[in-house]
């Protein structure tokens, strides 16, 4: 069952040494997701799974310890998600070491900075990339799944928000981008499963909100739960659309 979650924008931006003077428009934002954070380590789950947008080499499940970088965006820099099983932490998943090797995509990468941050040690952990394309309903079926393999799930929900909230954002600006992400924010902080279930994935897809799959993950794994909901940030500092949120 899903104990609690954490929601967390995931641009590499929110990592100091990729954004050039450590973008400290940021900072608020990366004080929240440890806030955020520390919320799942409250609640002592027995795991967490860690899920967030992939293209198509990076979907699927990424084990504990899995490796990510940030060389593709020129830092010499490289994380893992959560220690390996070889630092002393038990694997419950049993992943292969073939497993272990498979490079994180980019959400998962800054997952496991913000984890490294923390020091996540309160429980083993996995990864999972979903796409894009993945329909509402099969996003809400893996989310029950999750929550279905122990008795105290925690998740950590990567994604951003629309693309498209100014001129200069990735997506240029679209006047719905800013009604779409105050629904997702409210739904957000009041952990309304209803309203993230309902989610338009073409409208997601035309804003190039990220978040929308792995929000809908979180809605299949909080049904029945009783979560109640915080929205811990929000803002669209680059006109994308950046929330973090508490579940507990």
């Amino acid at each position: 069952m899903l104990v609690a979650a954490a929601v967390c924008p995931c641009p590499p931006l929110l990592v100091p040494e990729v954004a050039a003077g450590a973008a400290p428009e940021l900072d608020a934002a990366r004080a929240a997701c440890m806030d955020a954070i520390g919320v799942l380590a409250a609640s002592r789950p027995d795991r967490l799974v860690v899920v967030g947008p992939a293209e198509q080499s990076g979907r699927g499940t990424h084990a504990q310890g899995a490796r990510g970088t940030f060389r593709g965006f020129g830092v010499d820099l490289d994380v893992r998600l959560g220690r390996s099983v070889g630092d002393g932490v038990n694997d419950a998943a049993g992943s292969s070491a073939d497993e272990a090797e498979r490079r994180l995509p980019p959400s998962l990468a800054v997952a496991g900075w913000l984890l490294d941050r923390t020091e996540w040690s309160a429980a083993p952990l996995e990864g999972l990339g979903v796409g894009e394309p993945l329909a509402a309903e099969r996003c809400i079926q893996v989310g029950g799944d999750i929550a279905a393999r122990a008795d105290r799930v925690a998740l950590l929900v990567m994604g951003d928000a629309s693309a498209c909230r100014t001129l200069k954002a990735p997506g240029y600006l679209d006047g719905r981008a800013a009604g779409f992400d105050a629904e997702v924010a409210l739904a957000l902080g009041a952990a309304d499963i209803e309203v993230l279930k309902g989610l338009d994935e073409e409208l997601a897809y035309e804003l190039k909100a990220a978040g929308r799959a792995p929000w809908q993950v979180l809605a299949g794994a909080a049904d029945g739960a009783g979560l109640s909901g915080e929205l811990l940030y929000e803002d669209a500092p680059y006109g994308v659309g950046y929330l973090v949120a508490a579940w507990s």
